[in-house]
């Protein structure tokens, strides 16, 4: 097994009240009639990010994700989103269990995946949540889920959240700040 970076144990529930000054991102200013089509400009900005990378398998240091590793997490994210938006839209007040980002890399050896296979799949979960958020009604927004430390998010929030997520990793993996 290769080295693993440091666990992220940070509490990023603050990117909902502020600009993030690492990737530049602001979650409080698309409306969320913005957000559908958000998710699907990710998806076309990783894609097109995974397609430059000349390897991207190579991480930048040892303890640093490879575009690879970021782009197997971004995928599961999105396939993790589109779960929980649907049971907040589905039942009242849902509770998720913890999702640790850290052992769900060892466990599925990112690493070792194929990236060509990784981009058809990122592209296909982000399109599955654009599709997910494009048909939230407007009283969806405001409907609640619990998530496994407690924290409590609506629709939008975890939304929002979630897409800061997508983007600040593209920024890890571009070095390109949100614009």
């Amino acid at each position: 097994m290769i080295e693993q970076p440091e666990a992220d144990t940070k509490d990023w529930t603050w990117v909902l009240e502020r600009r993030c000054p690492e990737c530049g991102f602001d979650t409080r200013l698309p409306a969320t009639s913005g957000l559908a089509p958000l998710a699907a400009d990710l998806v076309r900005r990783w894609d097109a990010a995974m397609a430059a990378s000349a390897d991207p398998t190579q991480r930048p240091s040892p303890v640093v994700w490879s575009p690879l590793e970021y782009a197997c997490h971004v995928r599961d994210v999105f396939e993790l989103a589109s779960f929980r938006v649907g049971l907040m839209l589905a039942e009242d007040s849902p509770n998720f269990a913890n999702w640790d980002q850290d052992e769900a890399a060892i466990a599925e050896k990112y690493w070792e995946q194929d990236a060509g296979v990784v981009r058809v799949q990122l592209t296909a979960e982000g399109e599955e949540f654009a599709r997910l958020l494009a048909a939230v009604p407007d009283d969806g927004w405001g409907r609640t889920g619990l998530r496994g430390d407690g924290s409590s998010f609506t629709v939008e929030s975890f939304t929002r959240y979630l897409l800061h997520d997508a983007v600040h990793h593209l920024t890890d993996v571009t070095g390109q700040r949100w614009a």
